[in-house]
């Protein structure tokens, strides 16, 4: 029968007038009817038995049959395209008709799971990121705007157990999501990642579209797939994600399904996504993590041994799942041994490897990503002894513009090679940067190596000494600054400098003293002498002044031996204080300034030795030594000197309670301050006044005179302010105003300035006496404490 003769039988064969009211009236139930009771409608409207239309469409009766009873839901696209040629459907209604048995096909074949794209195994050990695992469920049950899906971005650098973390989250979720879970990687960073035209074939076969009604063009794959995903209850995970471009055609275009991707870059061109940084694992956590992947024999080995082993970790998961593996594979090997092994440096790298499990392997995968320039920047940062660096480091370390230093910083940042620690600063992790030490040595010629150290070492200390020397009367910002060095425009910005970088240069000196280049390392030293009465509870200045007082030795120089054997003693004095430690440098420095006839040298020993006294009690003897220190400085017309000597005499009068008497010597003191005659450098003549100040303020408070002693010590501390010094002189003066205050009954002002007191104490870290401050400020009381005198931490 052909179609002619088939028409002939429904109706006019010119007008069509049969047909086209039964498809109709078929075409107005499509909406609610399944494809059974649609394909029937059409066969009566046809007026065509099974047998007829499958002989015209060449599909069997049988087929037919089980179409229209619906047990076939979702007949392949070929049969159904021969019934509708067959019953001459066109236009509007052939699409519906296409598009309902496809309808049918995708719910059939999501009743029958694929196996395509199953979620891995979980760990049974898996630790920790509890606050992570609820971010991602709270990312489930979460609302988001009309038409726009809800995609969650795990980023990290490698070993951080991204796709771990993304597999329990999933495996934990399963129960949410009748539709099904699927897993996808796509290779992001391999030689050859997963396209994301394929990777669309890939999930919209596991989502149950026949292979035949996959689209061939990336834009219909896409299309397909955001239907899916807004109708289905679903979670698709996309691990190893390299770029913007593979993922962006997979986002959801909103509805019930959920998008969770993984990705060491931070693929901060996605717009719309939630995004979860994973950071290393607290120590405790780390610990538990090694504990459970050894099981049982965790409870034998040491446990001072398994912390040491976490801790070099460095919160890695994959790092400690190597360590775990590595013991629990070799039962007779002793945690403590593992340890050992661990604890050089050099060989370090090497002990992260188990089977095909390797931490460099990890780190390499992210490395070859990287350009060229960001490759060169990355390795040479090897060579920076800190633990983190600024662009201006990093330019010199790479030996390229500043500009440029910032583009391979960030690069670095976005694969996770560096953490960016705001303000400008730049971290590795230990691991890392053993890596990139690695990198370095492999593939850097032997000359360039030690060329790179000494020039990195060279331009640190050339950096530290001109940021030092901004505080030294007669230097400031330099006439001709070195045109290879950061430009510092101000002293705010050299102490910046010297406090956040402090870790690179002091690493400096110490390598630039094992090189021999001892020149460098005493202009470095002593540069900090002015500098280090404004930070003069760093913990550096012992090690600073060591290696200046060393190089000095090294040069012969006796004189800046000696000098720096006074900065030493300088640091003793400083609490917590150590004043027989303080007289021995003072002893030494006195000896080499004798030999070499540095006569403000043997002051300064008499200086300190003064204090050192004083802190001992012995003030008769400091009283002396100070007295002679005095007479010193002014025979060589070093007036700023010989005021810090008198003030020590005033402490020593105001220690043994001789209060007015030391309010005299105070008063004279600081009318010879205020005396633009007197010769003093105006900068040392501001900060004595303040201190001198502060002492007065004491002094008065102790004889009665409390009104005037609050008034004073109000100017010492609004001089601190513009002076922008915030040290102990701040903190003690701001602990005897609040007593003051507290002994007029001005308990409100007391509490307030106690607290201000405590929190001076913790920026100096003196823990005790930001305590005594805090319990005071909740209960003021009228009571005196013995604190450490101001004047026993002047400037060396």
């Amino acid at each position: 029968m052909d179609r002619a003769r088939h028409l002939s039988r429904g109706g006019d064969p010119e007008s069509g007038c049969g047909l086209r009211a039964a498809t109709e009236g078929v075409g107005s139930i499509t909406g609610r009817a399944g494809f059974g009771e649609v394909l029937r409608g059409h066969r009566r409207a046809a007026q065509l038995t099974l047998e007829q239309l499958a002989e015209l469409s060449g599909v069997s009766a049988r087929a037919l049959s089980d179409m229209e009873r619906g047990r076939s839901k979702g007949p392949q696209h070929r049969s159904v395209t021969a019934v509708a040629e067959a019953l001459g459907l066109e236009g509007d209604v052939r699409q519906r008709f296409v598009d309902l048995a496809r309808d049918g096909r995708l719910r059939d074949h999501w009743l029958r799971p694929s196996g395509l794209c199953e979620l891995p195994r979980s760990v049974a050990d898996f630790t920790g990121r509890a606050g992570e695992l609820m971010w991602v469920s709270e990312l489930v049950y979460a609302e988001s705007a009309p038409g726009v899906g809800l995609v969650g971005l795990v980023t990290g650098s490698a070993g951080l157990g991204k796709t771990t973390f993304a597999v329990r989250a999933a495996h934990s979720l399963r129960a949410s999501f009748p539709g099904g879970v699927f897993f996808l990687d796509l290779f992001g960073m391999s030689q050859r990642p997963l396209a994301a035209h394929d990777a669309l074939g890939l999930l919209l076969s596991a989502l149950g579209v026949p292979d035949t009604e996959v689209p061939g063009d990336a834009r219909g794959r896409a299309s397909l797939y955001r239907s899916l995903m807004r109708d289905r209850r679903v979670l698709v995970v996309l691990d190893d994600a390299g770029t913007e471009e593979q993922v962006r055609a997979l986002l959801p275009g909103g509805g019930a399904g959920r998008l969770l991707i993984t990705a060491r870059r931070l693929l901060a061109g996605l717009e719309g996504v939630r995004r979860l940084v994973l950071g290393p694992l607290p120590l405790a956590e780390s610990r538990e993590l090694l504990a459970g992947i050894l099981g049982e024999r965790a409870v034998s080995d040491e446990e001072s041994a398994l912390t040491r082993l976490a801790d070099v970790c460095g919160g890695l998961p994959l790092a400690l799942r190597i360590i775990g593996n590595r013991l629990v594979s070799r039962p007779d090997w002793a945690a403590s041994e593992l340890a050992a092994r661990l604890a050089d440096e050099e060989r370090r790298l090497d002990q992260f490897t188990a089977g095909d499990l390797k931490v460099a392997g990890a780190f390499l995968m992210s490395y070859e990503q990287l350009a060229p320039t960001a490759r060169r920047v990355f390795r040479r940062l090897a060579a920076v002894p800190g633990r983190d660096v600024d662009a201006a480091v990093a330019a010199a370390a790479g030996g390229l513009p500043i500009e440029d230093a910032w583009d391979a910083l960030d690069d670095l940042v976005d694969l996770g090679l560096l953490t960016d620690g705001g303000a400008g600063r730049y971290g590795f992790h230990d691991l890392v940067r053993l890596f990139a030490r690695e990198r370095l040595r492999e593939e850097e010629a032997v000359a360039e190596y030690e060329a790179l150290t000494g020039r990195v070492t060279s331009w640190l200390l050339r950096m530290a000494t001109m940021a030092g020397r901004w505080f030294e009367p007669g230097y400031g910002r330099p006439e001709r600054p070195d045109p290879d060095l950061a430009v510092l425009s101000s002293a705010g910005e050299a102490e910046r400098w010297l406090r956040l970088n402090a870790d690179n240069w002091l690493g400096a000196m110490t390598a630039a003293a094992q090189r021999g280049d001892h020149t460098l390392v005493l202009d470095c030293a002593e540069s900090m002498h002015w500098f280090s009465d404004r930070w003069s509870h760093s913990p550096h200045w012992h090690e600073v002044f060591t290696l200046g007082a060393q190089a000095a030795a090294a040069l012969g120089d006796r004189a800046q031996q000696a000098t720096q054997m006074n900065y030493l003693a300088w640091v003793q004095s400083v609490p917590p204080s150590d004043p027989q430690e303080s007289m021995r440098y003072a002893a030494e420095a006195l000896d080499l300034a004798t030999q070499s006839g540095a006569t403000a040298q043997i002051a300064w020993s008499h200086q300190y030795t003064a204090q050192a006294l004083r802190m001992l009690g012995r003030l008769d003897e400091a009283v002396a030594s100070a007295s002679r220190a005095a007479e010193a400085f002014k025979a060589i017309g070093d007036i700023d000197a010989h005021v810090q000597c008198l003030a020590t005499i005033g402490n020593c009068r105001r220690d043994e309670g001789q209060y007015p008497e030391a309010l005299e010597q105070y008063l004279e003191l600081l009318a010879l301050i205020d005396d633009e005659e007197s010769g003093m450098t105006p900068g040392i003549a501001a900060h004595s006044r303040v201190r001198t100040l502060i002492q007065i303020g004491r002094c008065l408070g102790r004889i009665g005179r409390r009104a005037e002693a609050i008034t004073t010590l109000g100017e010492a501390l609004v001089l601190l302010d513009t002076l922008q010094v915030s040290n102990i002189w701040r903190a003690e003066a701001l602990e005897e105003l609040a007593a003051l205050l507290a002994e007029e009954g001005r308990r409100g002002d007391s509490r307030r300035t106690y607290t201000r007191a405590a929190q001076a104490f913790e920026a100096i870290g003196d823990a005790q006496a930001a305590l005594r401050c805090q319990a005071e400020a909740a209960t003021p009381a009228p009571q005196r404490h013995n604190t450490a005198d101001p004047g026993a931490t002047s400037a060396c």
